[in-house]
């Protein structure tokens, strides 16, 4: 009877959820470095929120207080107080449904409130139409930064790098020195989402720039490819920022990039929709974004309004007769010969 007490008592809620993040992400599912980090951020936003609101220090915290309620007062002041995005939202509920799935194998007890937490449904959101740069936005950009100075030469280069891949910002800044492969056709390698790599080709223009480039810094196997000024790998926001200070002195030069947002993430879309109006397969730009299905690259065929104009161009309007080919009196004589 004192056996199944034991096996039946509370765990520690600090306890549990530091085996969580290393016993189960890190040695059992060997979840990725980002994976990590954004299911650490969002367990931090939430223990400070708990703190705040509820006077729940972390330390004292139990699998009680992950109860539904709490959970979508937490979601709800992240779009109200932070201003967070509904896909942002969803991605903060996923970590902790992760966590709380992991939770209800190990404390049983906690089972009913869990499962209220766990029927906390993900928030639809409007699916707006891809945002991107035509051919001359682009090249304004590339040509904005200063390479004259060290920093404005790496960032040219980094730019030229992710307009030519299409890489995430993550995948960017987790490129290294080695990944660059410089032969007859040369090659980047880039460890995408869910550990998937993939290898793109680069275009002459951005093989001699990151040939040239490679004299500047630390060839050391592990370094990163696009360093700070410390020798340190960039984080999402250096990389924002300088793409920041690139596009204010392209706007100098392009009136149509004034009014416009751009995101590393509307880069990666500029190659996208490019590569789609340049003729490349689907299937083959699916596999350059590192995409696991085409229905996700679809998205850049329904905003090519190019390609819609080509589309109904083909198509006779009802109502209205198509008008029949005749062919000319030359081409009559010439299949007459045959």
């Amino acid at each position: 009877m004192t056996s199944t007490k034991s096996k039946m008592c509370k765990i520690d809620f600090p306890s549990l959820l530091e085996r969580y993040f290393c016993e189960y992400l890190l040695k059992q599912r060997n979840a990725s470095p980002e994976t990590v980090s954004s299911y650490r951020d969002t367990f931090r936003l939430f223990l400070r929120f708990s703190n705040q609101r509820f006077g729940k220090a972390p330390a004292s915290m139990s699998l009680s207080d992950l109860d539904a309620p709490q959970v979508l007062a937490f979601l709800d002041a992240l779009e109200s107080q932070r201003h967070s995005s509904v896909r942002s939202r969803n991605a903060r509920l996923a970590a902790i449904r992760s966590f709380l799935r992991y939770a209800a194998l190990q404390d049983p007890t906690a089972l009913a409130s869990i499962t209220r937490a766990l029927a906390i449904p993900v928030k639809r959101f409007d699916r707006g139409l891809v945002s991107y740069l035509s051919r001359e936005e682009v090249t304004a950009l590339l040509n904005a930064p200063n390479r004259t100075s060290w920093s404005g030469h790496r960032d040219a280069v980094m730019l030229a790098t992710m307009y030519n891949s299409g890489a995430r910002v993550s995948e960017i800044i987790s490129l290294n020195v080695e990944d660059l492969q410089v032969g007859p056709t040369a090659t980047l390698r880039i460890r995408g989402k869910g550990r998937k790599e993939r290898v793109i080709p680069l275009w002459k223009t951005t093989r001699y720039q990151l040939v040239d480039w490679l004299r500047r810094i630390n060839t050391t196997v592990g370094c990163p490819l696009f360093p700070s000024r410390h020798g340190q790998r960039l984080t999402r926001t250096g990389v924002r920022s300088r793409l920041d200070a690139a596009l204010a002195i392209a706007r100098q030069t392009c009136i149509s990039l004034q009014d416009r947002r751009v995101s590393p993430h509307v880069i990666r879309h500029s190659t996208a929709m490019h590569l789609l109006q340049a003729g490349v397969d689907i299937t083959v730009i699916a596999l350059w974004l590192g995409h696991e299905s085409t229905t996700t690259t679809h998205i850049y065929v329904e905003a090519d309004l190019r390609m819609k104009k080509r589309a109904i161009e083909k198509i006779t309007m009802p109502g209205r007769r198509s008008r029949r080919y005749y062919p000319s009196d030359r081409l009559m004589a010439f299949l007459d010969t045959l």
